[in-house]
């Protein structure tokens, strides 16, 4: 049985994920936003940030997320800021499909990520995606305007974000553009913890 495709995002209380330059990303608007993250024991193991870390809510979520995943798909743009900031071992450990005009051969990292080129569209990307993850989930990964082409698709079965109380006043938001006529939500999970609110929907097509 086919897994579900889902997105999991950090965003901002005014409706940004990213900051709009990607030379910003790393900088202090992004690091208040996924402040959440950086104590969590699952994200210092998979990074190998050292041994430590908070447990709780929030860590595994982290976990649950990494599990579920068995294959991820993302834009030219993540892939680019990504394949500089990655450590050599990159922390997905799955096989990942790039959206993307260019062509080029696979590259496989230590650990178990591969990032595959996909020329083709968002849809057979996911094709190869669903056929990489077998019967765990899909991950969209990023960035916004990836996420969005696959809500307007009526791709997405389902979608996390946690809600950082954080402003940014601008930058790239989530939903900037969506085709709110066909997308209906079903609130499944809301669950709080000490840094960010965890808010979780099923996709309806209306």
């Amino acid at each position: 049985m086919a897994g579900k495709v889902f997105f999991s995002v950090s965003m901002s209380l005014d409706g940004f994920i990213a900051p709009e330059s990607p030379e910003e990303l790393m900088g202090r608007q992004w690091m208040e936003l996924q402040r959440w993250v950086f104590p969590q024991r699952f994200f210092r193991e998979n990074l190998k940030l050292g041994e430590g870390g908070e447990e709780g809510r929030d860590n595994d979520i982290l976990r649950e997320t990494f599990e579920r995943t068995g294959a991820s798909v993302m834009g030219k743009r993540m892939f680019d800021v990504g394949e500089q900031a990655w450590p050599e071992e990159a922390p997905f450990h799955t096989p990942v499909f790039v959206v993307t005009h260019e062509k080029r051969d696979p590259w496989e990292r230590p650990g178990g990520t591969t990032f595959h080129f996909v020329n083709d569209g968002i849809e057979h990307a996911l094709d190869l995606a669903r056929e990489a993850a077998g019967d765990r989930d899909v991950r969209i990964a990023g960035g916004g305007a990836t996420i969005l082409e696959y809500v307007n698709a009526g791709l997405i079965d389902e979608f996390s974000i946690a809600l950082s109380p954080v402003l940014f006043g601008s930058g790239i938001r989530l939903f900037e553009g969506v085709d709110a006529g066909r997308v209906a939500l079903e609130q499944v999970r809301a669950e709080s913890s000490p840094r960010v609110t965890h808010l979780t929907y099923a996709v309806r097509e209306r």
